[in-house]
């Protein structure tokens, strides 16, 4: 009796056309291993991802040495497991042929025991082209698949997208933020397996019903038995157990035990309260010794997709724990092109800033990867929801048996291994496909299928309904009953008919609106434009300076330069910045100074979006915006550059995702309503304080008023007329600054302009920072001597500040706090910041 493990390491690689064998590291891929030997050049530099397509276009393998102990080949049973291969692999054990994979989401198994010996054993795998595996299907299918965002060209694949063949993430063929790096290799942990007598493999927490009386609960464990075997399994989390008989048959065997908790510490999302969990253990017992053990952690909570028709059309919200709760997030992609690059403190990084931002909820799009285990149990703890993809994005699929059969196995075994994370409270099948192809209006969709005979498009319809309305649907009713499936993101509801698919203007389902950026609409738009849940919406900026410069030299400080071009893969990109920075923005006065300017326009756009959103509630429950993260060092939608640097929309998203805050809209009428917009649940009582100053910090007028508002609400707490309140002052040169104070604390400030930033009267300002006496380098307070606009400190050590980018007038003491990015960042350990130095808008200004 008895179980083991161990892992397989002392790997080596080569081109498979090749003779000499390089060192490699796994879990890595080809490109990581080519760039350590020093074959290649940095993939994100320059342009240098065009001259890396032949990669490829090769078989490349690998190979390591092992040994068994005696006491491991007496084992039972003996297993070689492959958690991730990428993607197309053969592999053999001393020879012989022991599998072969063509999906990246899945794990691999095979029984080696008959092959193995106690000393040097040789694993080698066979990485077939992605490319060359899959031209021949296209070929033999006849005609292409949509897939928007595969980047053929840059592949020097002319028009032939294979992307839609592969079970792979489809990022890696190119996307409209990210580079066309299509990767071979072992992305996932490789190890051997053994095992005698029986063992627990697997342990599902089935939450029956959940409330704070009571939790009812299911254990499912699955266990694997080579003979029969009579014993006890014994469930146990904290001082709480409970023991069932089992007498068990040879081969899989599902055992469930019911169990009771009373008064449990219930999951909830960030602000909200505790994000509690709990850890499970299922033991297998014979004599009173354990044979076998399983643990898992969870959290008690009840969630649901909440959809019910009302006098403006139908909800769309999640019911936590009771709660309807306001999603506020962002839609989450890979890291890195390379997925094995990224570290665990990257992953705790990411949601470090989620939590810092206020966020609840981070959407896992479906072009990517099912994440890291680290993702998950991160978002647990933090209390982040995780709205999950299938990865299944903005292309049109095959319908041949074996492919359905792939994506069968790979949506039961993902379904499996996350079903027990608390944080997912939504699985979707694919991002955008069902607004893309719009299958029962002719005049939605994005031109898709109107490239097709009549036949074939109800060909395509139909491969399509297979697997998003029943292989993933089927996979999370079975492995994850209870848990709600979304078809398509975006989807107003599976009606069948033209009332299906998602639109800006509907008033059910959800919305990915995009009429600002791609359709040049005013930032205005974003007011009026607010669905039940804004699952996606976004606008682009570039990195700062300093990453601009990991990818490019000076030379290259220009938009329209080969290297800037390479890394705007928006093929419009470039030119929408500086369409809208016209629009709204005053001229920057040289390149650095423009990218600065990008940051102050995307950040902006997005608290215009965000707040709209906010305000709108509870008509509006979501607000995702495109996108939290980047996968290399490029312009793009995201609030945090591929070096983790925080754009100025990530500060921005702290301040309108704040739990209880203020906001500002200003009607057509002329008349300035100031809302209180709270997420607790608790009621909210303060005072609200609008103050009118000129640029000099001179007060023009006052009006304080006291408010009581519901919990969980959207209130408007004080109007003013915006004549009255200008009395014929020019509108150019003064700001309304609101403020919400609660037994004297300020909970939140808002700085309102009643004219575009680029009709300002901003004049030269002194911006002054000093460090706090006794802070050791990690507190400062920041004044000016004239309204300063947008004031950007920067610091020595790499890390955040509690604010920046903020507005200041004259006469107030702004104090920020520094923290260090390092290991123990989510602690939120001020550290010191070094030199600090600070810039406002009338610094990057012509």
């Amino acid at each position: 009796m008895g179980e083991w493990r161990q892992v397989l390491n002392d790997w080596k690689f080569k081109a498979c056309e090749e003779k000499e064998w390089l060192p490699a590291v796994v879990p890595g891929c080809v490109h990581t291993d080519l760039l350590r030997n020093g074959i290649i050049a940095d993939p994100f530099y320059g342009t240098n991802e065009h001259d890396l397509q032949w990669i490829d276009k090769m078989d490349w393998e690998y190979q390591a040495a092992f040994d068994v102990e005696e006491q491991q080949l007496s084992a039972s049973k003996l297993e070689l497991v492959f958690d991730g291969l990428d993607t197309y692999a053969d592999v053999y054990v001393n020879d012989t042929h022991v599998l072969s994979a063509d999906n990246m989401f899945r794990s691999w198994r095979a029984d080696i025991k008959p092959l193995v010996k106690a000393k040097d054993n040789t694993l080698k795998i066979r990485f077939r082209s992605p490319i060359q595996e899959d031209l021949p299907k296209l070929e033999k299918l006849g005609y292409s698949l949509p897939a928007s965002n595969d980047q053929s060209d840059v592949g020097g694949l002319g028009d032939k997208k294979v992307s839609i063949f592969a079970r792979k993430a489809p990022y890696h063929y190119g996307w409209d933020w990210g580079p066309r790096f299509v990767t071979s290799g072992i992305w996932r942990e490789v190890r051997l397996e053994g095992w005698s007598g029986a063992r627990v493999t697997d342990l599902f927490i089935k939450q029956e019903k959940v409330t704070a009386e009571e939790a009812q609960l299911s254990a499912i464990v699955e266990i694997e038995a080579e003979a029969v075997f009579e014993g006890v399994i014994r469930l146990q989390t904290g001082e709480l157990f409970w023991e069932q008989a089992v007498s068990l048959i040879p081969g899989l065997n599902t055992i469930q035990i019911d169990a009771k908790i009373a008064e449990p510490k219930l999951w909830w999302s960030r602000g909200l309260g505790e994000a509690h969990l709990y850890t499970f253990t299922a033991e297998l017992i014979r004599d009173g010794g354990a044979v076998s053990s399983k643990s898992v952690r969870t959290g008690l909570r009840s969630v649901r997709l909440v959809r019910e028709k009302d006098e403006k059309g139908a909800s769309f919200y999640f019911e936590l724990n009771g709660v309807p709760v306001f999603a506020k997030g962002a839609n989450h992609i890979p890291n890195d092109s390379f997925i094995t690059e990224v570290t665990d403190e990257r992953y705790r990084h990411e949601i470090f800033a989620a939590v810092e931002s206020n966020m609840n909820m981070l959407r896992v799009w479906g072009g990517g990867i099912y994440e890291q285990p680290i993702f998950y149990e991160l978002c647990d703890e933090n209390g982040i929801m995780v709205w999950q993809d299938f990865m299944f994005a903005c292309s049109m699929y095959p319908g041949d048996e074996a492919f359905l059969r792939s994506v069968q196995l790979e949506a039961e075994e993902n379904v499996k291994r996350l079903r027990n994370h608390p944080s997912i409270v939504l699985w979707c099948g694919n991002n955008e496909i069902d607004t893309a192809w719009s299958h029962y209006s002719e005049d939605m969709g994005w031109g898709w299928k109107q490239q097709y005979s009549p036949e074939l498009r109800e060909k395509l319809w139909a491969d399509y309904q297979k697997i998003f309305h029943h292989i993933l649907a089927d996979a999370v009713d079975a492995y994850a009953p209870g848990a709600d499936y979304w078809p398509s993101s975006p989807l107003v509801s599976l009606t069948g008919d033209v009332n299906q698919h998602s639109h800006p203007l509907t008033t059910e389902g959800d919305i990915h609106y995009w009429g600002v950026w791609h359709a040049v609409e005013p930032f205005e738009n974003y007011n009026v434009k607010i669905g039940r849940f804004m699952s996606e919406y976004g606008f682009q900026s570039f990195p700062e300076y300093s990453t601009v410069r990991t990818f490019a030299e000076e030379e290259d400080m220009a938009l329209e330069s080969k290297v800037m071009l390479a890394h705007q893969k928006n093929g419009n990109g470039n030119r929408l910045i500086k369409e809208y920075m016209d629009i709204y923005m005053s001229q920057p006065k040289d390149f650095p100074s423009f990218l600065y300017m990008s940051q102050v326009l995307q950040a902006e756009a997005m608290k215009t979006a965000i707040e709209a959103h906010r305000r709108k509630m509870p008509y509006c429950m979501g607000s995702l915006y495109w996108q939290m993260n980047d996968c290399w060092p490029v312009a793009s939608w995201a609030g945090m550059d591929y070096y983790g640097k925080w754009k100025a929309l990530q500060y921005y998203t702290r301040n309108s995702f704040r739990d209880t805050m203020i906001s500002i809209e200003r009607s057509d009428e002329g008349v300035v309503q100031i809302f209180a917009v709270t997420d607790a649940l608790e009621s909210l009582q303060g005072t609200v304080r609008a103050r009118l100053y000129d640029f000099e910090g001179v007060m023009l007028k006052e009006q304080s008023v006291d408010i009581s508002c519901e919990g969980n609400s959207s209130t408007v707490v004080l109007a003013l007329n915006e004549q009255e309140w200008l009395e014929g002052r020019d509108a150019t040169s003064v700001v309304l600054v609101s403020e919400l104070i609660q037994n004297g604390e300020l909970l939140d400030s808002k700085f309102f302009y009643f004219v575009k930033a680029k009709e300002l009267q901003l004049g030269a300002s002194s911006v002054t920072v000093a460090e706090v006496e006794g802070s050791g380098g990690t507190r400062f307070t920041v004044t000016a001597d004239r309204l300063a606009k947008q004031v950007w400190l920067t610091s020595e050590q790499v890390g955040i500040f509690s604010d920046n980018f903020f507005d200041l007038v004259p006469g107030e003491v702004k104090t920020v706090e520094f923290r260090r990015r390092a290991e123990g960042m989510a602690s939120g350990q001020p550290a010191p910041a070094g030199k600090v130095e600070a810039r406002s808008m009338i610094d990057f200004l012509q």
